[in-house]
């Protein structure tokens, strides 16, 4: 594994979960493998549970993880080629990280869409950037449009449910359903978007996403993956709902259209599903995206999402220092 990016990135997926599932049980079986190594955290937008799983998942490793928010506790950074920096920006990416690349022996870069220009999001300019003049492996803790650690995370978590009932699965795909979901403001497509590709390259569901009409995904991400409009219709017999909101690609970062409150999940709206459970990769607006009722609930697999979380980057990460020894 050259850099962790996307599902592409991944020699095999399921090795990978494999890892994953070993590190759960083991979280200190590698703790050697990452001495005198370090790994540089740059976030150019707020986290939690991605900054903070992934120093666990580092110093489980033995690595030592070295975190640095961009903007607030240094320079702005530029990143066109070619700019004429007569602005706020005072450094280019291409002086930082060649010199983060000798700092580093792994960076890890959080960055977000400005949900203004799909264009300009879509090219992932960022990340792409660091990629080309570190000169170490790069890894994603979400982009503009993907984020790779949480889709992870989230394929382990339901393995990790339909092993846990193997009855229920003998003799059928699980029904996984990504539902669209209100919200007080349009959000980035980098969790849906990641999902669904993770979902088709795993191939072992019955893969469906629902939203309203205006809300696509691009299908360079879905492609696989069924569409349906009727959320009622969708929900019929899941096994899985993933919940989470997003503008979509022709009405880039913008909200949806009409009264869509009533795409917000409730215990009601599983009453067709086959017990579904529920996921988010948080956080979550309680009563706007998902109910309390449903929060609060054995339906919900949010913290086991959320827990998993440090079993998925420390997979990354040992498959990253494995590659690079």
């Amino acid at each position: 594994m050259q850099h962790f990016l996307s599902v592409k990135d991944a020699d095999s997926l399921e090795s990978l979960l494999a890892q994953a599932l070993y590190y759960k049980k083991n979280p200190f079986a590698d703790q050697t493998v990452g001495k005198g190594k370090r790994l540089g955290c740059l976030f150019l937008n707020p986290s939690m549970r991605t900054r903070l799983s992934t120093q666990i998942a580092a110093q489980q490793l033995g690595m030592e993880a070295i975190v640095f928010n961009v903007g607030a506790e240094g320079w702005s950074m530029e990143f066109e080629e070619g700019a004429i920096m007569n602005g706020t920006t005072v450094e280019h990416v291409k002086d930082a990280a060649p010199i983060l690349g000798q700092y580093f022996d792994i960076l890890a870069i959080r960055t977000f869409p400005g949900l203004q220009d799909r264009a300009t999001d879509y090219a992932e300019n960022i990340l792409n950037q660091f990629v080309k003049y570190a000169g170490i492996p790069i890894l994603s803790l979400e982009s503009a449009t993907r984020h790779p650690l949480q889709s992870l995370a989230d394929i382990l978590t339901i393995e990790e449910e339909i092993k846990s009932r193997p009855t229920n699965f003998s003799n059928r795909k699980p029904r996984v359903v990504l539902s669209w979901a209100p919200h007080i403001k349009p959000l980035p497509q980098c969790v849906a978007n990641s999902f669904a590709e993770w979902m088709n390259h795993w191939g072992k569901a019955d893969f469906v996403i629902t939203h309203p009409n205006g809300m696509e995904l691009d299908e360079t991400f879905t492609n696989g993956a069924k569409i349906i409009h009727d959320q009622k219709v969708a929900l019929e017999g899941a096994d899985f709902v993933y919940v989470k909101n997003w503008s979509g690609v022709h009405q880039y970062g913008k909200m949806a259209e009409g009264d869509t409150h009533s795409w917000m999940l409730t215990q009601e709206s599983l009453a067709i599903t086959h017990q579904a459970k529920v996921m988010h990769c948080l956080p979550v607006r309680r009563n706007v995206e998902l109910s309390d009722q449903i929060l609060d609930s054995t339906a919900s697999l949010v913290n086991q999402q959320a827990g998993n979380r440090v079993w998925a980057a420390q997979a990354v990460l040992k498959n990253l220092l494995h590659t690079h020894e």
